[in-house]
């Protein structure tokens, strides 16, 4: 077998495919009383009722074009190309059975390769059979194969659109993962370090006390060093082939550095409130990560803004972030630019068991807003 059809045959369904919703009805009780209003007024039909008939039978199949788009093609295409010699008129005659190109592109938009190859040849057997059984002419023939051919490229394109922007996002969350993982381990290497230190200091003034207690010790150094061993390679295995980042992570009393950071633009003002003290380093990282991106795309985005205010406030149990400018209203907001900046503030948030959402204010601007439980994962 050629690897090219190998490759296509090979071709997984999209999963999961969307469920029916209201605008699938809505179609179904649109085209019904079309079907019936040109059976009932057109008059070049050769045998109006069973035409009408016909293509009301079919008309569901739209119902499961995206769950069995297969089935569906095989159900109306052949329905459609035995009809002729059945009945004394095509069912396809009629201008409103066009919903059957619906099911051509949900084909290619919803099914396997295997399904897609198979239901061509109902659509094709379809199509010939309208030419010689003189239903259409030579010109609507080609016309036919040309409709038939466009829907099913809209549903490959729009297919593989759809993939490629669901593997971007997947590489952004990834990228998150990898920053939140590095954020992790220098916060527990911080901790696991000093236990190791701890650990020296007790053998070495553990003279006098017993050899329990030396050996004991002697555990503990042992198991933070394969500890930091460990997470240091697991990092350089995320970081890949990334020069390593040796400065401090920023923390919550980094984001008033965001004032003064640039010279041009929006003025940036810093108001920060409640008790920050304490919070997790990997909360305080987040935070000012999320202050940080957010600061950026309002720079970069924010039509005429004048002002970009960031406050972050603090209780009991969780950390919020307000980060708002005053661009234009109509000031278009391209979440899904390059770097999907908005995707992967919203999965940190989410990593850490919090949330971040983002949209335009009532007057003008833009705003994004994130909660973070005080204590972190596992709050």
């Amino acid at each position: 077998m050629h690897p090219r059809l190998h490759a296509v045959l090979a071709e997984p369904r999209v999963s999961p495919a969307p469920s029916r919703t209201w605008r699938d009805w809505a179609v179904i009780a649109a085209l019904a009383p079309a079907i019936l209003v040109e059976g009932v007024f057109r008059p070049d039909l050769p045998w109006r009722v069973g035409c009408v008939v016909v293509a009301l039978a079919l008309l569901p199949t739209l119902l499961w074009r995206r769950t069995a788009p297969l089935a569906m093609v095989v159900i109306a295409f052949g329905c459609t190309t035995v009809a002729p010699f059945v009945l004394p008129g095509d069912p396809c005659q009629l201008f409103t059975a066009g919903f059957l190109v619906l099911l051509v592109y949900a084909l290619f938009r919803w099914g396997s390769g295997r399904d897609a190859v198979l239901g061509s040849f109902f659509v094709v057997a379809k199509v010939t059979t309208a030419g010689l059984v003189g239903s259409i002419d030579g010109g609507e023939l080609v016309a036919g194969f040309a409709v038939m051919f466009a829907a099913a490229t809209l549903g490959v394109a729009i297919r593989f659109r759809a993939a490629a922007r669901l593997r971007e996002l997947d590489q952004v969350k990834l990228l998150e993962r990898e920053r939140l993982a590095r954020d992790l381990h220098d916060t527990v290497a911080h901790h696991v370090s000093a236990m190791a230190i701890r650990a020296q200091a007790g053998i070495a003034a553990s003279a006098s006390q017993p050899d329990a207690a030396v050996e004991a010790l002697h555990t503990i150094e042992a198991e933070a060093s394969r500890a930091l061993a460990e997470m240091r390679a697991m990092v350089r295995v995320l970081r890949r082939n990334e020069p390593a980042d040796l400065g401090p992570n920023p923390q919550i009393a980094d984001i008033g550095r965001l004032a003064g950071q640039f010279r041009t633009g929006p003025t940036v003002d810093v108001d920060l409130r409640g008790d920050l003290g304490g919070l997790p380093p990997t909360v305080g990282s987040a935070l000012y990560r999320l202050a940080q991106e957010s600061v950026t795309n309002a720079r970069r985005h924010a039509r005429h803004a004048t002002r970009i205010e960031v406050s972050v406030a603090a209780d009991d149990t969780s950390v919020c972030l307000r980060v708002s400018d005053d661009g234009e209203a109509g000031g278009a907001r391209p979440t899904g630019s390059p770097g999907f900046g908005l995707v992967g503030m919203m999965e940190r948030a989410d990593l850490l068991g919090g949330t971040c959402e983002a949209g335009p204010n009532p007057d003008r601007g833009w705003t994004v807003t994130a909660v973070l439980p005080r204590e972190g994962v596992g709050a």
